[in-house]
């Protein structure tokens, strides 16, 4: 998991044009690099920082986010997706871009 500190030197905080806040990246981001970790407690019920992963049994864990990656927003187009909790770029990321993924269907 990349705390908050290595977070730091990919990505900052800034206000989004998709919802409130977002996570932008500080650098350029090459297709398939690993961005981090969503990480937090395990919960039950849904939150604005909830990401909700499948697991192998078909049920489903929300997990509420502390790290800078809670920041995400979603996008149809997105330019990260998740691999369970991990992060990865799916395009080349530019500083200054913000970082989204798909939020897909409810579970």
């Amino acid at each position: 998991m990349k705390s908050n500190k290595k977070l730091q030197k990919y990505f900052f905080v800034d206000d989004s044009d998709i919802h409130g806040k977002g996570l932008f990246s500080r650098i350029k981001i090459k297709n398939g690099t690993y961005l981090g970790r969503y990480h937090g407690p395990n919960v039950k019920d849904n939150g604005m920082h909830v990401l909700w992963i499948e697991q192998d049994d078909g049920e489903w864990q929300g997990i509420d986010g502390e790290n800078m990656l809670r920041y995400l927003n979603h996008c149809s187009k997105p330019n990260a997706e998740f691999d369970g909790q991990d992060l990865y770029a799916i395009r080349d990321i530019k500083p200054g871009d913000e970082v989204t993924f798909d939020y897909g269907e409810e579970p």
